[in-house]
């Protein structure tokens, strides 16, 4: 593998550093409730700390692999997450761990992570890998059905602990079939289908089990969470939401926060936010809460600008690479950091649903922070390639130009 330093794509390392820089200050300003119970400053934040340099050194050297071998790699990489993502299905499995009621991590040797955030990464490319094998009308039926199954495969035990998780990789799924110009026909059955499941689940446990007061059992026992979810959201009951309850307790502080960060244009500057010494893991899922009281509207504009950035930069890359893989597996992966940064920070800000989706890299977790710092790097691989294959072409038509023979007429005389 050779090393070509001055192919690297310097705009998404710009826009990386940046959010690493955003995510270092909210770590510090969010993270008090953890400094607290560990009465330790590097305890909590210097692991976070630690996290961030690792997936720096992961983006640094991925960046300079051939996306080949990214593509070979993301195959192995989602049979080993499938696998994983299956076991939280176990009764009593003890590397299962809980949290918050939810059986979404797994700790081997001392290590806890999301087998979902390893195969959100890889089917991705997956996805992207097969859906550029089309070659013809008959392809794309094949490679339509081929991805659906692929992904209905993996996403199945992911819909029972995260359904929010398991909508967004549909929703980038379905993207990856717009640009593959797959029929219409075909990828608005899916919606379809999705749209009435999704609405008799509803219906169902909302009449079954929510309002009767009945617990679910099961697989899907999370469902009544959900369904509680959206019900609160929905909800035309304006005076409860100033009540104060165990249900309601994220979003009643977020709303203080963003509410006194509204105050100032620049907010309370960092380091002096009241609400997160109140806000429930405010360093996880509700940490833009935090960012825009301490912030105000120029900082959170800044941020939405650099989640915005990563997608543009993305089609900018796509649009002059001529391997339709990588193309693909960079849109789907710029469109996954972009969406899932938008619905945490509609969450936050309480224009949706509670979701529990994290901001990528700068909420707090070690999992979620390697691997999109894995994002970042093959987006950065890909990128390289197209660099560097642009001026090879240039190089090739110089060449040739010098080899054209210059012919001249002389003047008879």
């Amino acid at each position: 593998m050779k090393l070509n330093f001055k192919n690297i794509d310097s705009t998404f390392w710009v826009i990386f550093l940046a959010l690493i820089v955003v995510a270092v200050i909210a770590l510090f300003s969010a993270s008090s409730t953890l400094v607290y119970s560990n009465h330790s400053v590097l305890g909590p934040i210097g692991q976070q700390i630690f996290y961030i340099f690792l997936g720096i050194a992961a983006a640094y050297i991925l960046q300079f692999v051939p996306t080949y071998w990214v593509r070979f790699f993301g195959y192995i990489l989602l049979g080993i997450s499938t696998l994983l993502v299956y076991t939280t299905l176990i009764p009593h499995n003890p590397l299962v761990v809980s949290i918050n009621g939810a059986a979404r991590w797994i700790r081997i040797a001392g290590i806890t992570f999301q087998p979902s955030e390893m195969a959100k990464l890889s089917l991705i490319i997956v996805v992207a890998d097969q859906l550029a094998r089309i070659r013809s009308e008959a392809d794309k039926r094949k490679y339509f059905y081929r991805t659906l199954i692929i992904t209905a495969v993996v996403m199945l035990p992911i819909m029972t602990s995260n359904l929010s998780t398991a909508i967004l990789i549909w929703l980038i799924v379905f993207f990856l079939w717009i640009l593959a110009r797959i029929p219409w026909r075909y990828t608005m059955s899916v919606v379809g289908i999705a749209l009435v499941v999704l609405l008799l689940g509803y219906v169902i446990v909302e009449f079954a089990f929510v309002r009767p007061g009945k617990a679910m059992h099961g697989p899907f026992k999370r469902a009544t969470t959900w369904v509680s979810r959206v019900d609160d959201h929905l909800s035309q009951d304006k005076a409860s939401k100033y009540q104060l309850t165990d249900d309601n307790i994220q979003e009643y502080y977020a709303s203080l926060a963003i509410a006194r960060g509204g105050n100032s244009p620049v907010g309370v500057l960092p380091g002096n936010s009241k609400e997160r010494d109140y806000l429930p893991l405010a360093f996880a899922d509700y940490i833009f809460a935090i960012i825009v009281e301490e912030s105000g509207l120029v900082g959170t504009g800044i941020l939405i600008f650099l989640y915005l950035a990563i997608l543009f930069r993305a089609c900018y890359v796509s649009s002059r690479y001529s391997d339709m893989p990588a193309m693909l597996m960079t849109m789907g992966l710029a469109l996954m950091l972009t969406c899932q940064a938008l619905i945490s920070m509609l969450v936050a800000v309480g224009l949706g649903p509670v979701t529990g989706q994290p901001l990528p890299l700068i909420s707090r977790g070690g999992t979620s922070v390697l691997i999109t710092s894995l994002y970042f790097g093959i987006m950065m691989a890909v990128s390289r390639e197209q660099i560097e294959l642009s001026a090879r072409v240039n190089e090739t038509r110089h060449e040739s130009e010098e080899d054209v023979p210059i012919i001249t007429i002389e003047e008879n005389q």
